[in-house]
């Protein structure tokens, strides 16, 4: 049994000490690949490094919406430094996290302005986008909607995804994936819970957000890690009320489909051969 943890934040601090530890912890619960997100291009150096490490990680690029303190326009600025980096390396399989978060922060107009460039640069590479949206949901479809009446269809997935299902069918409408972390697991996270039932299987995906969001039943274990991505997608499939070996066919084929990871990759062998 194949799982992808679709998104991972793995060059953080808390994981310099143990990142060996971590990855034998994945490969042991049966995480075969995994997408390292990107939150400011400054990180790149890093994750470039993981990725060369651990040869089942791929990496994204682009900057979070939380970080507009960091966006350039201009020449040389910072679409310009995103799009250099995502051409600069076959391992790079989307753009983000990028998109809109009115929850912590109130300066839309930016925010605005660097979710559209960095769509621009995603179609422009035909690469998925990787994209956040927090308290933003309406404002988010809106964009999304003008930008491809406009431009064209765009790929990509509704990370940690935390909306109502009817906020979830207008993304499912303009062809995205949601992907649902260890959020849906907690007790209180009805709405997700129900977006995660009603999802087709086509467009799923699970993550962990690590170091964020640890499931249940670690969630007094305060640093999340790709292995607990198991107990996401066991909690999915029984939401959905599927066998867990179904769920992750399911999610590890939706994976392979968005970020176009190669074969060899999710096989069973290649992790294996490749254990620490």
């Amino acid at each position: 049994m194949r799982l992808v943890d679709t998104h991972v934040h793995l060059n953080f601090d808390s994981f310099d000490v143990d990142r060996d530890e971590i990855a034998r912890a994945w490969r042991e619960a049966g995480v075969s690949h995994l997408v390292h997100s990107c939150v400011d291009p400054s990180e790149f150096v890093k994750i470039q490094a993981i990725a060369q490490r651990y040869p089942e990680v791929s990496i994204s690029v682009g900057l979070h919406p939380l970080d507009m303190d960091k966006w350039v326009t201009g020449a040389g600025g910072t679409a310009e430094k995103i799009a250099a980096l995502a051409a600069s390396d076959a391992k790079v399989v989307a753009i983000g996290e990028m998109g809109l978060d009115f929850f912590k922060s109130s300066d839309r107009a930016v925010q605005t302005e660097a979710f559209l460039a960095q769509l621009t640069i995603a179609q422009s590479l035909d690469l998925p986008v990787i994209i956040h949206c927090r308290d933003a949901a309406e404002e988010m479809a809106d964009l999304l909607r003008v930008f491809i009446a406009e431009h064209g269809s765009v790929k990509g997935v509704m990370h940690c995804w935390t909306g109502t299902p009817a906020e979830t069918q207008k993304f499912l409408d303009m062809g995205f994936f949601i992907s649902f972390s260890g959020i849906v697991t907690f007790k209180s996270a009805q709405q997700v819970k129900a977006s995660a039932q009603m999802v087709p299987s086509d467009r799923i995906l699970i993550e962990t957000d690590c170091p964020f969001l640890s499931p249940v039943p670690k969630r007094k274990e305060k640093r999340n890690q790709p292995a607990f991505v198991r107990h996401v997608a066991e909690h999915i499939a029984e939401l959905r009320k599927i066998s867990m070996t179904d769920l992750a066919m399911q999610t590890t084929r939706n994976a392979q489909q968005l970020f176009n990871l190669p074969v060899e990759l999710l096989a069973e062998e290649d992790v294996s051969k490749n254990a620490i």
